[in-house]
């Protein structure tokens, strides 16, 4: 009996014991890493690790090179198998990265692996060779270049957003290079003071956060082409719809004019467009900033032309009001108004323009609109001439301040077509000189004469301060 009972106990302990060492004998964790892969200075990339974990999954730990990390999904207490995802934010040197991820299970046995990643430098220039036919984003702190002629066709909204530069290559004829907005499309170009949006040259060396171009002269220009915005409102022309000047006639996405006052083309906002004006024939020059039937629904404000080889701003037609805006040192006219434009323009400067400060004309068709000139400073300079009215330009232009006249410069004619409203203007004028040297036809009837820099009527130059290149030569001297 005793020996029976033995054999027992014996035989209890072995089996007793071998339960007991397949208990301790449970596999360690295994964790598999994901494929390498490529991210971008600054950038963050999640990375699935899988892990197995018979004795059950207890803790994760992840390490770096080239940047840090967090885990973003851990794994499950207890859990024999499951995906742990870490976010890699990478570093901001190029070149090797990694990412390692320590799994201990519920025994105290670990396993890790290792991602590999390349980190990359971010692309901050970009070229633009063809018309923009998706809604399409241009990012803080990036440059733009545009290789040709660049249409943003109906339909789509290019998006620039604070401190973005866009720069064109130089050429004329039809290898001028623009931004052209079609009818139909959206430009949504909101700069601020902090940061502007800058439409420039490639010969310009300016760089984000800059205002002031480090290598051109405010007085060059026709080094690419300029900006135009087309829409959809009434024009006074021959037909409903009729191509933009500067554009050639096969390229339909220069159409504009329409029957909707209130099209909207887009919101624009603290932008400087710089040394263009391209020619690209015989007498046909791109203007900084052209609006064709632009309708009211569009939002222009606070935009700077510097040194651009045509007209500053100019209007064919359209009711889209534009507030806030200096014109510096232009080849031609320095604001332009053709085919009725019935908009507003409100808070102006202009500066040196080589031919007409204003040159205001008359309709073209049977649409016939007013438009609408208050609250400008004008330093004549250079010019040609203050205003060039047709006989039928329709007009009011009140509360504008002429200064820095020279002899030949003169308000040319007061229009007689229409009922036009001219008043409350002041101007100073050299020694030696009389207003209607200047200011002719009756013009001097509603034009005081006040000593330089005692204008009580001009514009606000509060609001073009920090993002305006000009704000910074004209605020000594206003």
């Amino acid at each position: 009996m005793k020996k029976i009972l033995m054999i027992v106990m014996v035989a209890s302990l072995a089996i007793f014991t071998s339960c007991k060492k397949d208990e301790e004998q449970k596999a360690a964790p295994k964790v598999t890493a994901p494929s390498a892969q490529n991210v971008l200075a600054g950038a963050s990339v999640d990375l699935s690790f899988i892990y197995t974990a018979e004795a059950g999954f207890k803790t994760a730990v992840a390490t770096a090179t080239n940047g840090t990390t967090a885990i973003k999904t851990n794994g499950t207490a207890g859990a024999t198998s499951g995906t742990i995802v870490v976010t890699f934010t990478a570093g901001n040197t190029a070149g090797a990265a990694s990412v390692q991820l320590a799994v201990s299970d519920n025994d105290g046995q670990q396993d890790d692996a290792t991602a590999v990643l390349n980190v990359e430098e971010e692309q901050l220039v970009f070229n633009i060779d063809g018309n923009i036919t998706a809604n399409t984003t241009w990012e803080t702190g990036k440059t733009y270049i545009l290789k040709s002629r660049i249409a943003v066709v109906s339909g789509v909204t290019l998006t620039i957003q604070p401190g973005v530069i866009v720069k064109g290559e130089a050429g004329t004829g039809a290898n001028a290079t623009a931004l052209l907005i079609a009818r139909g499309a959206k430009l949504m170009a909101e700069g601020t003071a902090q940061a502007p949006i800058i439409f420039t040259s490639v010969a310009d060396e300016i760089t984000a956060g800059q205002v002031v171009s480090p290598n051109l002269d405010p007085t060059i220009n026709g080094l690419w082409g300029g900006l135009l915005i087309l829409g959809k409102a009434p024009i006074s022309a021959d037909a409903e719809a009729v191509q933009i000047e500067g554009i050639p006639a096969s390229d339909q996405n220069g159409l504009y004019g329409g029957t909707d006052a209130a099209d909207n083309s887009g919101v624009i906002k603290y932008i400087s467009i710089r040394h263009g004006g391209a020619n690209i024939g015989e007498g046909n020059e791109i203007n900084g900033l052209t609006l064709g039937g632009v309708g009211s629904g569009t939002v222009i404000e606070n935009v700077e032309i510097v040194s651009n080889q045509d007209d500053g701003i100019e209007w064919f037609g359209g009711s889209v009001n534009v507030k806030n805006a200096v014109v510096w040192n232009v080849g031609d006219d320095a604001i332009d108004t053709d085919q009725s434009w019935s908009g507003t323009l409100d808070n102006f400067i202009v500066v040196n323009p080589g031919d007409e400060c204003f040159e205001l004309d008359g309709p073209e068709g049977t649409m016939v609109a007013k438009h609408i000139i208050k609250n400008g400073t004008v330093y004549a300079l250079d010019a040609d001439g203050l205003v060039d009215n047709d006989a039928n330009s329709y007009v009011d232009m009140m509360n504008v301040y002429f200064r820095d006249l020279k002899a030949g410069q003169d308000f040319d004619q007061i229009p007689t077509e229409y009922v036009c409203s001219f008043s409350n203007l002041q101007a100073s004028i050299p020694d030696g000189t009389a207003l209607a040297d200047f200011f002719k036809g009756g013009s001097d009837a509603f034009t005081t004469v006040v000593a330089p820099g005692a204008n009580t009527v001009g514009a606000d130059f509060s609001q073009f301060q920090s993002w305006s290149w000009a704000h910074q030569v004209l605020t000594a001297t206003k």
